[in-house]
């Protein structure tokens, strides 16, 4: 056995015998007859571009496929790379490598490819015509031999084919799929994932409402923007007669079992519909803007609305949002500082509007001790990013009074009475 520091960070090749690592092993599984996951998972990570992981964690799933052209489909972080190179070397010396397909050119992704393509020399790097230029402005390497596919092309790797399918913004241009007709296998990049480090790679080895609870959070925090293009692509995969039965994306686990389901979820997610709910988001100095969003909070529940009450200093904007993804209305509390609102509050308004969501209801109210501006301020937020707001911004000084709070109530039962309208024309 070879010492774990040098496993995590070789010199050289020398520690590999006999096409096994003698360090740490790691699992890899065969999903499909010479379909080999030979991903990593970060058990550890806790925040990715915005996105708190702190729940879960997450994989990078990598596949490489032993045909007459040995295809690694995606690859993983560069921190990883050499966890990459040890996967594949456990199935076949790496530089026998023939392909690598980039379905997405995200650095969670294609971090590894600059170490892979110098350990392995591939003989293509297939990807999207928006691939080519993200290869390029990312890794500025033109003499890599890039290969454009374009959308509905194919190529063989001997006794299995390769189909691609653009799927742009889902989420990013350069996306695309990969699909294997003889497995009936849809490698999906970024599209039908979650965040979740796990050593059970398949979806029937969790619970599926756990896994589609996560892959809603998943969807609501990275795909939502890109709803109207997720609907396209899908109705693109059901007229193209693609038979599916295995959906493997580049996070989380391996939809064998629930495909039908997985896919019925996006179509729910992409429309955006909601459901008599609302998340109530507050940020408090003195507990006086708290106490308002309660007594608001109590007003809808008596009203038969489900309520979600989330304090910023508790909650990440990112849990926030999972939570609203099926929410009819937005309730925002902060007091007043600085003349606008606190610095939580404004972190989550940003993070919210740029997921856009549509379709929804959305009020402001805050307690303050000179000027005011805060409920005002969320509400230009919230309208700007295209909320419906049936409601005065409420203001109060200083700390609430009962008449106060009955205001408070009174704002909860119009709310309540504006998301029963707003279901009824669903």
């Amino acid at each position: 056995m070879c010492r774990l520091e040098s496993w995590i960070n070789p010199e050289s090749d020398q520690m590999l015998v006999e096409g096994k690592i003698t360090g740490v092993d790691m699992a890899i599984k065969e999903i499909k007859k010479d379909v080999y996951w030979v991903g990593a998972v970060d058990w550890n990570i806790s925040n990715f571009h915005g996105y708190s992981l702190a729940r879960r964690g997450s994989t990078y799933n990598a596949f490489l496929v032993l045909d007459e052209k040995v295809t690694l489909f995606d690859l993983v972080p560069e921190k990883f790379k050499w966890d990459l190179y040890h996967q594949v070397h456990k199935l076949v010396a790496p530089d026998k490598i023939d392909y690598i397909v980039v379905n997405h050119v995200e650095l969670d992704h294609s971090g590894a490819l600059p170490f892979m393509v110098e350990k392995c020399s591939p003989e293509r790097i297939f990807c999207s015509p928006m691939g080519e230029k993200s290869l390029l402005s990312h890794f500025h390497k033109p003499e890599w031999p890039v290969q454009v596919v374009k959308d509905g092309e194919s190529i063989s790797l001997g006794r299995k084919d390769v189909q691609f399918m653009e799927a742009r913004m889902l989420h990013w241009p350069d996306t695309m799929f990969s699909y294997i007709p003889q497995d009936r296998l849809l490698i999906s990049s970024d599209a039908f994932g979650q965040n979740i480090a796990t050593s059970r790679l398949f979806d029937d080895e969790h619970d599926l409402n756990l896994l589609l609870d996560e892959s809603r959070h998943y969807y609501t925090n990275i795909i939502l923007p890109f709803s109207g293009f997720v609907q396209k692509t899908l109705a693109r995969v059901k007229e193209s007669g693609l038979e599916i039965d295995m959906i493997a994306p580049d996070h989380g686990v391996i939809w064998r079992t629930h495909v039908a389901e997985i896919i019925g979820a996006y179509q729910e997610f992409s429309s955006q519909k909601v459901r008599a709910k609302a998340v109530l988001v507050y940020d408090t100095m003195w507990s006086s803007s708290e106490k308002m969003i309660k007594a608001l909070g109590d007003a809808l529940v008596e009203e038969g609305i489900e309520i979600r009450l989330m304090s910023l200093k508790r909650f990440h904007h990112s849990d926030v949002m999972g939570e609203f993804s099926d929410a009819a209305a937005l309730v925002c509390a902060s007091p007043t500082h600085n003349n606008g609102m606190l610095p939580l509050m404004a972190d989550f308004l940003t993070y919210m509007k740029g997921l856009k969501p549509k379709g929804r209801l959305g009020a402001t109210l805050g307690s303050f001790g000179w000027s005011g501006e805060a409920p005002k301020a969320m509400a230009q937020v919230l309208e700007e990013a295209g909320f419906e707001l049936p409601l005065e911004p409420l203001r109060v000084k200083n700390v609430p009074s009962h008449e106060h709070l009955a205001q408070c109530r009174e704002m909860g039962r119009v709310l309540a009475g504006k998301i029963r309208e707003k279901l009824s024309a669903q």
